[in-house]
């Protein structure tokens, strides 16, 4: 069952990574991307690098102008080193909420994964919200899941679904939050489903004590939040 979503501000919080270049936004006719990298990356070798595998999103589907180089990054920046609930890692996914508790609950979850996973010692990590419109004819997961793609720890059924929905035509999946349930998140198969530009809201910093998230904190604010479960 599809639906047609339409979010007026969806939630997504990233790593405070900025990228090195700027293509999506300097250049104004996505058809003309691949001729410009390919010219540049002769001065450049690394510029392939930076801008991601084009291929993965057709033409009509690409978007440019002001913060497009953050959306576009997405869904070029794949690997099946990083899978997720409904990706193998061989396509891209903008994995957002309907409100930032959404956006909290399942980065801090994830972040918390990679540092016990990865053995990281104490230490602090800075993050970013970003906002913007969403609208897509969802694969829906609201009411019933069927095959069991939102089982807490295990993504191999959504994935499944996930390759299936896409391929059929679904702009993404819209579903209730693993790690918040009373709100919904959206996995975005396509840049052309998000109105630019994207806007930056709250910056984040959250705090690992080396075996746990113990806390986070909004810049701008005196007091760090404990983390539910510590």
């Amino acid at each position: 069952m599809t639906i047609r979503l339409r979010w007026k501000q969806s939630h997504r919080i990233i790593r405070t990574v900025y990228p090195p270049v700027h293509l999506f936004e300097d250049i104004a006719d996505p058809a003309d991307w691949e001729l410009i990298a390919r010219a540049e990356e002769r001065s450049n070798p690394r510029l392939r690098d930076a801008i991601g595998n084009l291929a993965l999103v057709p033409v009509a589907r690409r978007v440019a102008g002001p913060t497009a180089t953050t959306v576009m990054g997405a869904f070029t920046h794949v690997s099946t080193l990083r899978p997720s609930r409904f990706s193998d890692g061989s396509f891209g996914v903008w994995y957002c909420g309907d409100c930032f508790e959404v956006a909290l609950a399942e980065t801090a979850y994830h972040f918390a994964r990679f540092m016990a996973a990865t053995n990281e010692p104490a230490a602090d990590a800075d993050f970013r919200e970003l906002t913007c419109r969403v609208a897509g004819t969802m694969h829906d997961l609201r009411k019933t899941d069927p095959e069991g793609c939102l089982a807490p720890d295990d993504w191999s059924a959504g994935q499944v679904l996930g390759q299936r929905v896409r391929a059929d035509g679904a702009d993404g999946v819209v579903y209730p939050s693993v790690r918040t349930p009373q709100g919904l998140a959206a996995a975005v198969f396509w840049p052309d489903c998000l109105t630019l530009p994207v806007l930056q809201s709250r910056q984040l910093r959250y705090r690992w004590d080396g075996t746990r998230m113990t806390d986070w904190f909004e810049h701008g604010t005196r007091e760090w939040v404990a983390w539910p479960g510590t």
